[in-house]
């Protein structure tokens, strides 16, 4: 595969849905329900869903990590300290669970778990009209 500025357009569209993505988890992985992380659950569900889908109906690794590149940028700069020193990832109480650690290590595994599995598709079969040639070339 050579270079295509159709390809180039893809992954940059991948880069900014991985971002969304991205921010839509950092921000929602905080969310308890009793003592369940139900908001880092649905988080590590739906990127590994995104990057699967992104993998699976395209074909290319290459989209995949360009989309969970998104998901780890977004997630980097959302986890800081604001400009205005807000926090959107606050630490957690000491002795309890970190679901802001869990989700910047998560993001990482999946996408590598996801880009590297190995691909099953199956060569094309031989058509008709390739069954028809002889050795030469000729029919």
């Amino acid at each position: 595969m050579g270079f295509s500025w159709t390809r180039v357009g893809t992954w940059a569209i991948a880069l900014v849905i991985g971002g969304v993505y991205g921010v839509a988890g950092t921000i929602g992985q905080a969310a308890v329900w009793g003592v369940v992380p139900l908001g880092l659950v649905i988080a590590v569900i739906g990127v590994g869903g995104l990057l699967l889908a992104v993998r699976l109906l395209t074909g290319d690794r290459w989209n995949a990590l360009a989309c969970g590149m998104g998901v780890m940028i977004a997630t980097l700069v959302f986890s800081g300290k604001g400009p205005g020193g807000s926090i959107v990832v606050p630490a957690p109480a000491d002795g309890q669970l970190s679901t802001g650690i869990i989700w910047t290590i998560a993001v990482p595994l999946l996408t590598a778990v996801i880009i590297g599995w190995p691909s099953f598709a199956r060569p094309a079969a031989p058509s008709a009209a390739d069954a028809t040639t002889d050795e030469s070339g000729t029919n």
